[in-house]
């Protein structure tokens, strides 16, 4: 929701300045542009709903003007005196790669500054796999959906930035794969070459290569594959002595690179489960996967793409996305997909906990000895509910949700349950519909009028739209923390 001043209060804190405004008033004119939509807003109704000075208004937008970031979008009439000029945010001046990185798929979507949708790729994972392969995948994927974006837009100039980003991504690509293809395979001499090649990351591909790769009988077949399958970017992988070598990451996503004219890469949000710590970008041990304990992933997915990256829990992330699209109050955001998990926005803000802790909500238990969970618990929400989708048996599944929504609407008094992930999209009436009968019977129980229950607008995208507010946020003078 938006306060006087037309800034979300959703969340507090004091951000990233990652467009390098000069001020905090900057940021609330730029979010007021935001809000105001194609139709633009005036100088002077910009000094009134920030309580600034039209002289500092003038200022600020000039700067905004000279950026990129704001446009002149008419004459507007006034009551007396001249047309007053009104402005508009420029959505394409700056972008937000989001990425929900789920335990077997890696999504990334490219919004603008509006955060609407203008790219989107996803690629197989397994969040078990790793760090450097997760790494590659995550890599390999924000490369991809900027330059679907770059491909073919703009002058020659960008045409041929996008050229050599790919050229760069094959390359790691090839060197990942041969690393991989030969360690088992070749002789000691090749597989050492191959080792000190790779440091690469963006192997979105490798998988396919590599299968290709493993089909050949010997060290030289291996390496004609390989050149095949990377192109000009395989005779990189023979000129590779060391991590020198490998293009580094800002080359091909410099912070702020050309997006097409006048756009910048302003940074990459990366939403994946927990438990993690939200502050630090480091994860803790994430359920199923306790390798993951101590990983700094914010470090290292920045270093490896030359942006600013926040990384927070999935389900925060699409809480966080819902509430700066407009969804008011205070809900539960359910997501119920590999996992299950819940996105809390109490009083207008998204509820992390003091440790990032809050939201484990698959991990209530609700059956003494029941099934064991991958937690190491038994009788959670999660387990109960994956078992019964595993069965087939959706209605229990949802009503086992629904159950658990039921402990969350009495702990907590929200006005709203919404439902996504996969496996309520697979059947969104039936969840909608026995979550729904779960919190109407405790209505009734109660005396209390029911709460509500609906899916989350946004489908397959609502966690990675929601990770690209993650950057986006802190522009408009939103903090994420």
């Amino acid at each position: 929701m938006h306060g006087a001043a037309g800034t979300w209060t959703g969340v507090t804190g004091s951000g990233a300045n990652l467009l390098a405004l000069r001020s905090h008033n900057a940021a609330l004119v730029l979010d007021l542009l935001r809000t105001a939509g194609p139709d633009g807003i005036s100088r002077l109704e910009l000094a009134e709903r920030t309580g600034l000075t039209p002289q500092a208004v003038s200022k600020i937008t000039a700067r905004l003007r000279e950026a990129g970031l704001a446009a002149e979008a008419g004459r507007r009439a006034s009551t007396g005196g001249k047309p007053r000029t009104v402005l508009r945010l420029v959505p394409e001046a700056g972008h937000a790669v989001g990425i929900h990185l789920d335990r077997d798929e890696v999504r990334a979507v490219l919004v603008d500054l509006r955060g609407t949708v203008v790219g989107e790729r996803r690629a197989a994972l397994d969040l078990g796999a790793g760090a450097r392969a997760v790494l590659a995948a995550v890599t390999g994927t924000v490369r991809g959906v900027v330059a679907d974006v770059l491909r073919g837009a703009g002058p020659e100039s960008v045409r041929e930035t996008v050229t050599e980003a790919l050229r760069d991504a094959a390359a790691e690509t090839a060197r990942e794969t041969a690393t991989e293809a030969l360690r088992a395979t070749g002789p000691e001499s090749v597989r050492g070459t191959a080792a000190e090649a790779s440091r690469g990351a963006a192997a979105e591909t490798a998988r396919e290569t590599a299968a290709e790769a493993l089909r050949a009988t010997g060290p030289e077949s291996l390496r004609e594959t390989v050149t095949e399958s990377a192109g000009e970017a395989a005779t990189e992988v023979s000129r590779a002595t060391g991590p020198e070598a490998v293009p580094a990451a800002a080359d091909v996503l410099p912070a702020g690179p050309s997006l097409g004219p006048g756009g910048s890469l302003l940074g990459v949000g990366v939403a994946l489960p927990g438990p993690l710590d939200h502050v630090r970008g480091v994860l803790h041990r994430v359920t199923g996967f306790p390798e993951w304990d101590g990983f700094p992933l914010r470090e290292a997915l920045a270093a490896r793409l030359g942006v600013p990256v926040v990384v927070d829990k999935d389900t925060n992330a699409a809480a966080l996305g819902l509430a700066a699209g407009g969804e008011s109050g205070s809900f539960a955001y359910l997501h119920l997909g590999t996992g299950l998990g819940a996105g809390l926005v109490i009083g207008g803000s998204v509820h992390r906990g003091a440790r990032t802790g809050a939201g484990e909500f698959g991990h209530q238990v609700i059956q003494l000895d029941g099934p064991p969970c991958t937690c190491g618990d038994r009788g959670c929400v999660e387990a109960l509910c994956l078992g019964a989708v595993a069965r087939g048996d959706v209605e229990e599944a949802a009503r086992v949700l629904g159950a658990g929504a039921a402990n969350l609407v009495g702990l907590l008094d929200i006005d709203v349950v919404l439902l996504g992930g996969r496996t309520v999209a697979s059947a969104p009436e039936a969840f909608v519909r026995g979550v729904g009968a779960v919190l109407a019977a405790r209505a009734r129980r109660t005396g209390e009028d029911a709460v509500p229950v609906r899916v989350a607008p946004g489908g397959g995208r609502v966690v990675a739209a929601g990770a690209a507010q993650l950057v986006l946020g802190p522009v408009f003078g939103r903090g994420v923390a």
